[in-house]
């Protein structure tokens, strides 16, 4: 089971922030928005991670973290205020799509392996693809898989923090490059996963 799975049962916790925005004056699309902006602001930091020093490798850390959290906030408070639309669902899924790009593409630029990045990235990316394109041909949202987004944020915010005490190489890579194989392979074997499981119900 995929972290993304256990969203209906946070409400409780995250309600007291819901309402925090909702008093700030802040609009779904405006939480949508700055989430993206931290996920920027963490791809600058895990660049910085890699070439002037370890410790951005935690600030990139606590922003990943901080997006996934404020990616579940949007939707709850599109819900509170009763304006969810499928406009601001579809603004919401391409920032997350953007913000999931610029953060692999700062891991790798921070260890200098763009074709790891690549092959991370379009992993990523097919997975979250084969998620909607199951709703897009009559089936539901599909979250399920060996990995989902909220799993994957939380698995680079984890390495993040070990990348500041665990800096030397294993087998020619440092911990950030394994990062990037584990997403690039799990990331393909979760959008299989999804395509079989689409076909299949098809």
């Amino acid at each position: 089971m995929t972290l993304d799975q256990l969203r209906p049962y946070v409400a409780g916790v995250i309600d007291p922030f819901v309402e925090g925005f909702d008093r700030a004056g802040f609009t779904p699309n405006g939480v949508s928005m700055l989430a993206f902006a931290v996920a920027v602001a963490a791809a600058i930091a895990f660049a910085l991670g890699g070439v002037s020093g370890r410790g951005w490798y935690a600030v990139g850390a606590l922003l990943v973290l901080l997006n996934g959290w404020l990616d579940v906030i949007d939707g709850a408070l599109a819900r509170r205020q009763r304006v969810a639309s499928a406009g601001g669902d579809l603004l919401d899924h391409v920032l997350d799509r953007y913000a999931d790009i610029v953060i692999i593409a700062g891991l790798a630029a921070g260890i200098g392996s763009f074709l790891l990045g690549f092959l991370a990235v379009t992993g990523v990316v097919m997975t979250s693809y084969l998620g909607t394109q199951a709703q897009a041909v009559g089936l539901e949202r599909v979250y399920g898989g060996l990995v989902g987004r909220a799993d994957r944020l939380a698995i680079i915010a984890v390495v993040g923090v070990l990348a500041y005490p665990l800096g030397g190489a294993v087998a020619g890579l440092t911990i950030v490059g394994w990062l990037l194989v584990f997403l690039a392979v799990i990331g393909h074997l979760t959008a299989v996963q999804r395509f079989l499981y689409a076909w299949r119900a098809l």
